[in-house]
């Protein structure tokens, strides 16, 4: 592939893939404003209750094969249908499981309602298991517009219905709809968009190919999904459903965007780093260009968003959800290194070191352990300020790795992050003193974002910060490919 060529996918890519997220995260946000006027937030911390259980199924699913499909250089289509056999089977297995011990999950946090909505809950295991090939071809192909046309349609579909049912006095259940009603239309839309068709194969060479690869990001995606979700299990065992309730409700917040950025950045530079693995060189410069780009944008709005919640919650929430305010602020300055951290792994998985990946993400097992034994008895607050400091302390690890492979490490990258960081301290100092002196919280959002943005884009004039320059070079050639 020539290089202009790769150049035009990766624009068209990381558009469609934007345009894909940022609408998803734009519907979600709309619908979760309208749901949480409708519901309760005990109703939240019930499906918080089962988000681990059903992340290490999905994870089990998956099993990291859909990554080997996209980072193996000559695949048949005896992979992708091999890939297809095993994961139908293995949804069902764990889609059984799963129903066997709604009881119990019920009966550890005593709620008997968690057995019905676990035991349906958990179709989506099975559903979503019937598109995961056809993602992974897409992916290859770095065709994210079919992709994000898939998304779009089943969020707004699912979306509607919750906000009906909710309407309807359905709860809880509202909630659950949504979620399988999503990956019901998901399923139909990707296989009506795809060219691509299952047949009844399986291969034994293939899958043990695969897995060779997969199996160490199996282990680590295991691992992250229980020590992403373990702190709702310790919340909503800990304290009750409405303090669980808060919790995810700050945390979905947090994640509308630097969850947004870190998805389409592994989405799209996993295909493309991974296609470029041979060429060093062009891979590292790639690398160094999406970090920086990355900490551009990444950086001011989390910080515009942790100083901008309380109007935020106050406005588009209501007083209901008022504690969720702190929560968001901590949780918004622990989720700015992810997206940098997630490039930092990402190209581990490229150049097919999943062995690293591993290792790199098992290091970091003690710190969490320690800061979720000190924090969890302190309250709900107290554990999302550890999040604050594990992040920080797992960039600097994440970094090591790339570091000395590719010799652009923590250091290297916090150096060229450097105009941003006083940028946003300027963009910060002014949206604070705005705060300090305005009392209406709708006044603060207003003219804190309005002064905020601004500020920081002025100031990255001022200190010649290039990603300005590369985001007008972006554009021109969007323009000109689309």
């Amino acid at each position: 592939m020539s290089k202009p060529s790769l150049k035009s996918q990766a624009t068209r890519g990381m558009f469609w893939s934007a345009i894909d997220k940022f609408a998803i995260r734009a519907v979600n946000f709309i619908i979760g404003i309208v749901l949480a006027r409708m519901l309760l937030p005990e109703d939240y911390g019930i499906i918080g209750m089962l988000a681990i259980f059903i992340a290490i199924s999905q994870t089990f699913i998956d099993s990291g094969l859909g990554s080997g499909l996209i980072q193996k250089k000559d695949r048949s289509d005896v992979d992708f249908s091999t890939v297809f056999v095993f994961n139908f089977f293995a949804s069902t297995f764990f889609y059984v499981i799963l129903y066997s011990i709604a009881p119990l999950i019920a009966d550890f946090y005593k709620i008997p309602q968690l057995i019905p909505i676990t035991r349906v809950l958990s179709l989506n295991i099975v559903i979503n298991s019937l598109a995961i090939v056809q993602r992974s071809k897409l992916t290859i192909n770095l065709d994210f517009k079919t992709l994000a046309k898939v998304n779009v349609i089943a969020v707004v579909v699912s979306g509607i219905g919750a906000v009906i049912l909710a309407f309807l006095g359905w709860g809880v259940w509202a909630l659950v709809s949504q979620i399988l009603i999503r990956a019901i239309i998901s399923v139909i839309a990707i296989w009506f968009f795809s060219k691509w068709k299952p047949s009844i194969k399986f291969s034994k060479k293939s899958f043990n190919a695969l897995f060779g690869y997969g199996s160490k990001l199996l282990i680590a995606g295991i691992y992250a999904q229980t020590l992403n979700n373990i702190y709702n299990i310790a919340i909503g065992k800990a304290y009750c459903t409405g303090e669980l309730g808060f919790y995810t409700r700050a945390k979905s917040f947090a994640e509308l965007t630097s969850g947004t950025v870190t998805s389409i950045l592994q989405q799209v530079t996993f295909p493309i780093l991974a296609s470029i693995q041979e060429e060093r060189k062009r891979m590292i410069s790639a690398y160094s260009r999406l970090i920086k780009m990355t900490a551009f944008f990444i950086f001011p709005t989390m910080t515009l968003l942790a100083l901008l919640a309380d109007p935020f919650v106050r406005i588009l929430l209501g007083e209901n959800w008022i504690p969720v305010i702190a929560l968001l602020q901590w949780t918004s300055f622990a989720r700015i290194v992810f997206p940098i951290s997630a490039l930092n792994m990402n190209i581990l998985k490229a150049v097919g070191r999943s062995d690293l990946f591993l290792k790199v993400d098992l290091s970091k097992l003690p710190i969490t352990i320690l800061t979720m034994v000190i924090t969890i008895p302190m309250g709900v607050k107290a554990i999302v300020i550890g999040h604050v400091i594990t992040a920080s302390i797992s960039f600097f690890i994440n970094a090591y790795m790339p570091g000395k492979l590719f010799g652009y490490g923590a250091l290297s990258q916090l150096k060229d992050m450097i105009p941003v960081f006083i940028a946003t301290t300027m963009m910060a100092l002014i949206v604070f003193i705005i705060n300090y002196y305005v009392d209406n919280s709708l006044f603060k959002l207003l003219f804190g974002g309005i002064s905020g943005i601004v500020t920081y884009a002025s100031m990255a004039y001022l200190l010649k910060i290039e990603e300005i320059n590369e985001v007008k070079i972006i554009w021109n050639k969007l323009s000109k490919s689309l």
